[in-house]
């Protein structure tokens, strides 16, 4: 398996042509080292070339490597991420012994010049200092010069990591917000503490690390799609290397388990690593190859954020894949795959509710942030299915990326009749939603969520999810209604969309998802916009009750 990591990094530097990478490396020259994704970059291509991968860039990395380690001491350039992936390089490169040794020297003489205070952006002055991930990369990076020999980092780190700590809620997930914490930025910090571990942290803060990713390594297991997918929730969700990141605290856990003897529950989680890798490496078979889980255009930007642009988080795909490798045990035997009946809801902060079975896994957001999401069922996946054909996560009111004109928040959320139009519990402007009761069966997971709207109206709504698919039963006082996004454009293939009375059938590559009702199915005549592609708002509608029927088949 750590063959197939290398493999898997080097077809992610494979979507950047040659020339591609020279005119980076011109602008980086001209403009001077503004962020991490050039060390990012210079670091890949090192640490392909140690494993006897694309030597044919070793005149042109030298260059990458002189210029960033010249640079990173004197120049504030995000250097709290930069500085970790440097010194990985630095120590596959003398390891493998690719470098004439004065070059390597000197870059490592250049590394060890670093002054912590002077060269991060964002680090803790006491233990008490309010300061989020950013600190956190700061004490690996810093921690990594350590563990190489080029500094002691001891003092430095032992005030970071109390201020990260602080962060945790009741499940020991990583809050970097006060609201609406974004579901990628807990599973990064923990990463990084994973890897601080990695590098030999045993300092006063171990232990209680330890504990922490002990508690938190079992509930990734829990919020994993059956596709191999991290949770969506929030900002820098759906791009690729958010699987590579779970992969960190994948391999740490199953290597874990493997040293201590417990191998069911290392297989356990080696199991849960490859399905990640799948759906990873799905992607990278498509080509042109995309950095986020769309097919339009990359000059289009749709579904990224102002900073999330291919030259930096196309890369960071390998960087977390590399974490991943340093991390991975092939000694560890994968398990079977765990799709048994699970029932999983987190904090408050994150608001989530996970189901899974028959095949099946299911997300909801109970007080989304409107910016990213929205509330309301977000996700219905199945095995083997593509993740997008029903829905993978919701599409936003007012998104902070990149989508088309006009957006309309939509999720598989209930509605009522009022003010004569539909209304929809996409937002806790609209409706706020209760859990009443949720459950696992034998062969089927349920919960049930009570959804009060602005004007007093209430819908109860039950999701059972078992091997026949999911069914909804929405029940209220008077009319009543249940959003039914419809997958439409993924940027490159329009879906077959057919609409009768009471079913509705999306097809998309060789699949279809079906929607079916007691009610009546009506066209909503809007369009909503998540990262991967067009919606367009279907709706089953009733009096009093309605039942709808999901089912995600091979045609």
């Amino acid at each position: 398996m750590k063959e197939r990591y290398i493999d898997l990094m080097e077809r992610t530097l494979a979507a950047y042509a040659d020339e591609q990478i020279v005119a980076y490396f011109e602008r980086v020259k001209r403009d001077g080292l503004t962020e991490h994704g050039f060390p990012r970059m210079a670091a890949n291509i090192g640490i392909l070339i140690s494993h006897g991968r694309r030597t044919d860039l070793m005149p042109l990395f030298l260059k990458m490597m002189d210029f960033c380690c010249l640079e990173i001491p004197r120049v504030k350039a995000a250097n709290d991420f930069s500085v970790r992936e440097i010194v990985c390089a630095l120590m596959e490169i003398e390891a493998a012994g690719v470098v004439p040794q004065k070059r390597l020297e000197g870059w490592k003489r250049s590394i060890a010049s670093i002054d912590p205070y002077t060269c991060y952006d964002k680090y803790a002055k006491s233990k008490t200092d309010k300061v989020f991930n950013w600190a956190l990369f700061t004490t690996v990076s810093e921690y990594a010069r350590h563990h190489y020999g080029l500094c002691n980092a001891d003092d430095f780190v032992d005030v970071q990591i109390p201020t990260q700590l602080q962060w945790l809620d009741e499940n020991g997930m990583y809050r970097d917000a006060l609201y609406h914490p974004p579901i990628i930025y807990d599973l990064v910090p923990r990463g990084l503490f994973s890897l601080l571990l990695h590098f030999g942290y045993d300092g006063p803060y171990r232990a209680e690390i330890d504990e922490m990713l002990r508690k938190t390594e079992l509930l990734t297991l829990k919020m994993q799609s059956v596709t191999g997918e991290v949770p969506f929730g929030g900002r820098s969700n759906q791009f690729l290397h958010n699987e590579a990141m779970q992969l960190i605290v994948l391999e740490y856990a199953a290597d874990r388990y493997q040293r201590e003897g417990n191998f069911k529950l290392a297989g356990k989680f080696k199991a849960a690593a490859e399905r990640a890798l799948d759906c990873i490496e799905r992607w990278l078979d498509r080509t042109p190859v995309h950095h986020v889980k769309n097919r339009f255009p990359l000059e289009s930007r749709f579904g990224c954020e102002v900073y999330a642009y291919f030259d930096k988080y196309m890369i960071t795909l390998a960087s977390n894949l590399y974490n991943a490798y340093i991390l991975c045990n092939d000694d560890v035997v994968p398990g079977e795959i765990d799709l048994s009946p699970m029932v999983y809801q987190t904090s408050e902060y994150f608001n989530k509710v996970f189901l899974r079975a028959g095949g099946y896994s299911l997300e909801f957001d109970t007080d989304a942030d409107p910016h990213y999401d929205a509330s309301g069922l977000g996700r219905v996946h199945k095995a083997d299915v593509p993740s997008a054909l029903c829905m993978s996560l919701p599409c936003p009111a007012m998104p902070k990326f990149v989508v088309g004109e006009h957006p309309v928040a939509m999720s598989l959320s209930p509605g009522i009749f009022s003010d004569n139009y539909w209304q929809f519990a996409t937002d806790a402007y609209i409706g706020r939603y209760e859990l009443l009761d949720m459950g696992e069966g034998e062969s089927s997971a349920h919960v049930s969520l009570l959804c009060r709207f602005f004007n007093g109206k209430e819908v109860k709504t039950d999701y059972t999810v078992d091997e026949n698919g999911v069914t909804i039963k929405a029940t209220s006082s008077d009319k009543l209604a249940h959003m039914l996004p419809a997958f439409a454009f993924d940027g490159e293939v329009y879906t077959d969309i057919k609409a009768s009375e009471q079913q509705l059938e999306i097809r998309y590559q060789g699949f279809v998802c079906r929607y079916t009702t007691s009610g009546k199915i009506i066209d909503l005549e809007e369009v909503g916009y998540n990262r991967n592609g067009h919606y367009r708002g279907f709706a089953a509608i009733g009096n009093k009750e309605i039942e709808i029927k999901i089912e995600l088949e091979k045609e």
